[in-house]
Formats: structure tokens, sequence, C-alpha cells
């Protein structure tokens, strides 16, 4: 007695014989699927047309997907080109520190941006990117090994940020990237934000790295 064929059997069997409907085309249109889009019965053929339409609206969407974020992601380097030509106009060391926090707010439309420096050469010594930085803030920057980006869980440095009302209070999500030259930190770059969205977790910080990298390259002349 032969035993019957399961439906795993007769996929198996299709799958290794795909002569298999050109040697029985009558099948095709004899053949009846449940269509999920219509529940009526259709043909091989008409089921096979709407499996393809499907897959064609996914690639869609996922092409549509990628071309946002490339789109994005060209956004995002042109006003990086922007900062880093504001950077290379900086008239002297001075006002490289300004170069980086203006430029930062003026490309990225960042709210409120800030640094702060330390171990600098004597002449920038009394500047104002080198006052109030304390022992914890130095400790802090040197520990943080990636940009920290999310909310703003009351960092001292984040009061550097002034408001016009009271320093900080209105800052909800936050970055702050360590500056670093030869592997030792040197300084720390704030921004922030009223919006708790605006710097969040989730975010890649590929960009965040390069700004690190490069603010610190800019700044390292001011380095004892």
């Amino acid at each position: 007695m032969t035993a019957p064929l399961d439906s795993a059997a007769v996929a198996q069997y299709l799958a290794d014989h795909p002569q298999f409907f050109v040697e029985h085309a009558g099948l095709l249109g004899e053949v009846k699927l449940s269509s999920p889009l219509t529940g009526r019965a259709v043909s091989l053929q008409e089921r096979q047309m709407e499996v393809m339409r499907d897959k064609y609206k996914a690639l869609e969407l996922r092409m549509a997907d990628l071309l946002r974020r490339a789109e994005e992601n060209m956004a995002i380097a042109n006003r990086f080109h922007g900062w880093t030509q504001g950077l290379l106009r900086a008239a002297t060391p001075a006002a490289m520190p300004d170069a980086v926090v203006q430029g930062l707010i003026e490309h990225f439309s960042v709210p409120q941006a800030s640094l702060r420096l330390w171990n600098l050469a004597p002449d920038y010594a009394d500047a104002p990117f080198a006052r109030g930085v304390s022992d914890d803030v130095r400790l802090f920057a040197n520990s943080l090994r990636a940009p920290y980006c999310g909310p703003n869980k009351d960092f001292e440095a984040v009061r550097w940020l002034d408001d016009g009302v009271e320093v900080g209070s209105n800052v909800r999500s936050t970055v702050l990237l360590t500056l670093r030259a030869g592997g030792n930190a040197f300084g720390l770059l704030v921004l922030g934000s009223p919006d708790p969205d605006r710097f969040n977790a989730t975010m890649a910080t590929d960009f965040l790295v390069h700004i690190g990298e490069t603010a610190s390259a800019a700044l390292a002349p001011l380095r004892a």
C-alpha cells in the first residue's frame, strides 16, 4: 500500500523537479488557491502575481527608507563640512574654542553648546574656556570612552550652558564629548537641548565621534 504524501513531501518534490509545471502546464490554470487579499479562489498564476507584487512593495518601502537615510547622512555631512570650514577660518588658537561652539550651534542647529579645557599653555590659563573645571569633571571626562547621548542626569558640566534664566535649568537632553590628545583628556564639549528627544540613547554616534575627534585636533594647540 502506498503511503499518502504530506505537504512537505509534495513541496520537496516540486523543488527537486523544477520542470514539473513545464511538463504539466495545464495544471497552472486548474490549481486554485485562496487569496489573502480578496478571500476568493485564484489560480496559481494569479497568486504568484500577488506574491510578486507584495515583494515589490516591500522592496519599494526598503528603497525609500534607504534613500531617506542617505539624504539625512548627506545633510549631516554638509553641515560637518561647513563646521570644519569655520574652524579653518579661525584667526588664532585662542579663537578656536568659540569657533567650535558657535559653529556647532550654527550648522547643526544645536540650541546650546559650551566647552571647557584644562592642562593648557600659560597664555590661556585664565581664558573663559579654562575656568570652572572641577576635579570631578576631569575624572568624568577621562572615564568617558564614547560619546554620551541621552537625558540630562544633572551633570555638572551641563551647568556651563547658560539658558538666560538659570544655568542649565532647561536642558532636558545632552551630548557629552571628551576632547583628547595622545589618549589623555584635556577638555569636555557639551551640547544641550530643552527637547528631551533631541539627543537620545538610540541615536547613532558616528558623527558625534567625528565631531569630538575634529574638535580635539583643532583645540590641541592650546595645550601646554
